[in-house]
């Protein structure tokens, strides 16, 4: 059972390695014949014209994830802090599975909700056509509120209960014990939460195609269509052909590497104690 447990544990590793290989082993020689700074910094791309500058999908990805945490990071942490703490057991029962259901849907749902509720909202509300970076933001907080609730959620309640009674012997009432006392036990049990929203915002392709407008040009503003690095290897893998399809796989390798050092970044933050 040992070898067996050994052998489960590195197929997930192989499985990584052999991702990191496929997408280094084609995007290194697609980036050397375009030119690492013409296709990390460069403002236009033209595939027929031979013109593979991503930084506009780099800072489309970007904005827009920022965005989703902006919008959903507050709803969800106070949404799980409800749930773990002040939740009445009969309210629970509905909440929760509401809360699961959100996970459940697929993208192309969300996405049909966005491009056919939000982007007349916003147009009407914001002014614009309503594909636009604000619309996918938006729609962005949503579908990642189940994920950092769940995190979140688990983290709040894995605390022990000493600490909060504790508190509470202290005279602390039962608010500031829950905000002061188990929320700063649970960071890092959070933090790992937020992480997992992040990956999920920026690896989003469905639902961000139906309402981002998807205009490869550097972002203008809220209200202004942008174009991110998921939706533009889908938009444009299946017609690719030469080195336009060795830029869209560069282009993975990339979003790769984002996620790769969001998650260096969280371990950097545990290790020092900060989450």
């Amino acid at each position: 059972m040992r070898l067996v447990f050994g052998l489960a544990a590195c197929t997930s590793i192989a499985a990584v390695a052999l991702i990191c290989l496929f997408l280094l082993g084609s995007a290194v020689p697609a980036i050397h014949e375009i030119g690492p700074a013409a296709f990390l910094l460069g403002q236009k791309w033209k595939p027929g014209n031979d013109m593979y500058g991503i930084l506009p999908m780099i800072l489309g990805s970007v904005y827009v994830t920022a965005g989703a945490l902006i919008v959903g990071v507050p709803v969800a942490l106070l949404t799980s802090i409800f749930l773990a703490r002040f939740c009445p057991p009969k309210l629970y029962r509905v909440l929760k599975p509401c809360v699961n259901l959100l996970a459940g849907i697929p993208s192309v749902v969300y996405g049909f909700f966005g491009m056919v509720v939000m982007v007349p909202f916003v147009s009407h509300t914001f002014g614009g056509d309503g594909n636009s970076m604000l619309t996918a933001s938006l729609l962005l907080g949503m579908m990642i509120l189940p994920t950092i609730i769940g995190v979140a959620e688990s983290a709040l309640r894995a605390v022990p209960e000493s600490y909060y009674e504790g508190s509470l012997a202290l005279g602390a009432t039962h608010e500031r014990s829950v905000f002061f006392t188990i929320v700063p036990a649970a960071r890092s049990g959070i933090m790992a939460g937020v992480i997992l929203g992040v990956g999920r915002a920026i690896g989003e392709t469905m639902a961000v195609i139906m309402v981002a407008g998807n205009q490869a040009r550097m972002p203008a503003g809220l209200l202004k269509g942008v174009r991110t690095l998921t939706t533009g290897i889908v938009m444009e893998m299946g017609y690719a052909a030469d080195l336009h399809r060795e830029a869209l796989i560069a282009t993975a390798a990339v979003l790769f590497v984002f996620i790769l050092i969001i998650n260096l970044c969280f371990s950097l933050l545990k290790r020092k104690g900060v989450a």
